[in-house]
């Protein structure tokens, strides 16, 4: 009799999957990033996850949990996280958010920065650089030489291959359609080398984004506040108690009349809530 004999498994396929290895595998990946999963998933988790059992040459997923909980499972665990998380994003996604951005928020940050002051903005979730790349060029739009001032943009991500993604700031013309035409052509440039319908962010527009690997339920190491975050199109993954928690970190990090973003099914909860007031669709502003 095999080792597995005796284990139901709860998808049909090369590996034994059972609610045992459900359960550890929900409870890292928990631990990990704040995401939570509920035996639903259960086809999706095996599909994306055997094909890291195969790259690794296991034979169980009782062998991969003991992998990824073990001392030397650091890297398999962020292999883990980004194979069950989807990194759905695309320039000017929900554009009502940069409209407001550019209309109602940026003309009083261009005023303080063009009279020495500091802006900065922060896009807490940032997948491979789309939403950070279409603040800048919301940012631009107002104020063109904000490159040369106090203005910066802090995109993050808890996935370094994302991260990576961002900083090359290669995209296809495709991926570029939703976003404005002008903009668009005044901040990318053609990349040779790189294959014909390929597009390359300009040397103002990188100027304005630093891109580092954050996870949003761990250490943040930054000090200085911010007067944009978007945080969009994440918390919805994780549970009540934890987004309460995120939303409730954002707060000593955000200026006096700073404003939040999220995604569009979400809802800022908890204590937080007394602090952000509704200004628009799934747009908040701090308030005393």
């Amino acid at each position: 009799m095999t080792p597995a004999a005796g284990r139901a498994s709860l998808v049909e396929g090369e590996f034994v999957f059972t609610a045992e290895d459900f359960r550890q595998i929900a409870e890292i990946l928990h631990g990990h990033a704040g995401i939570a999963l509920n035996e639903s998933k259960a086809a999706l988790v095996y599909s994306r996850l055997a094909k890291r059992l195969r790259v690794l040459g296991l034979r169980s997923f009782r062998d991969y949990c003991a992998l990824v909980q073990g001392v030397d499972g650091v890297d398999e665990r962020q292999a883990m996280t980004a194979a069950l998380t989807t990194n759905v994003t695309r320039f000017f996604r929900e554009s009502h958010h940069f409209d407001h951005l550019r209309d109602v928020v940026m003309p009083g940050l261009a005023e303080r920065a063009r009279s020495g002051g500091r802006v900065r903005l922060w896009s807490a979730a940032c997948s491979n650089g789309q939403e950070p790349y279409s603040m800048a060029m919301t940012v631009l739009s107002v104020l063109p030489e904000a490159a040369d001032l106090d203005v910066r943009i802090l995109a993050t991500d808890i996935d370094p291959h994302m991260v990576a993604e961002g900083r090359a700031g290669l995209y296809s013309e495709e991926a570029l359609e939703p976003a404005p035409p002008l903009l668009c052509h005044r901040w990318f440039d053609k990349a040779p080398g790189h294959g014909p319908n390929m597009l390359s962010a300009n040397a103002t527009l990188r100027r304005l984004v630093s891109f580092k690997e954050l996870n949003l339920i761990g250490d943040w190491p930054m000090r200085g506040k911010f007067d944009v975050i978007f945080c969009r199109n994440v918390v919805i993954y994780f549970d009540d108690a934890t987004q309460e928690r995120v939303w409730g970190r954002f707060l000593p990090l955000m200026t006096p009349d700073a404003t939040l973003f999220i995604g569009h099914s979400e809802r800022v909860t908890g204590a937080a809530a007394k602090r952000l007031n509704t200004t628009g669709l799934t747009t908040y502003r701090m308030t005393a």
